[in-house]
């Protein structure tokens, strides 16, 4: 059985300025422990190939990221992504994580692309794309 987890404060700032600043596309969160929230590792303007590099090999991490492509008719769209990053080395951290995208999915109910990523490859551009468009 999960355990509840909290949206820290700073979490909650961070997510207001992804959706309020057009300098952030992307935050990335971790589990901190034992306060059991989320808390913001990361806060920034990542291109696709940046965000994908940056994860950790190892450990999960929760990311939100407005990705930025083009419709088949040509316009030009953007769609936020809720992503459970979950390497096959992290495992034993999968319980809280999983708990904290569940916590996200409530906040961010107008964010309709979830997904849960275990290899880079799973998150391909292209991939991407298609989900959200």
């Amino acid at each position: 059985m999960s355990s509840a987890i909290g949206l820290s404060e700073s979490c909650l700032a961070a997510l207001h300025h992804l959706r309020e600043q057009r300098e952030v596309n992307t935050v990335v969160l971790r589990h901190e422990h034992p306060a059991d929230v989320l808390v913001p590792e990361l806060e920034g303007n990542l291109t696709h190939d940046e965000l994908v590099q940056g994860l950790p090999s190892d450990e999960p991490r929760l990311v939100v990221h407005e990705l930025s492509f083009a419709s088949p008719e040509g316009t030009r769209r953007n769609e936020l992504l809720l992503i459970l990053w979950m390497p096959p080395a992290a495992e034993a951290q999968e319980e809280a994580y999983t708990a904290g995208y569940t916590a996200l999915k409530e906040y961010l109910a107008d964010v309709h692309v979830h997904l849960t990523a275990r290899r880079a490859d799973q998150l391909a551009y292209r991939r991407l794309v298609a989900l959200a468009g």
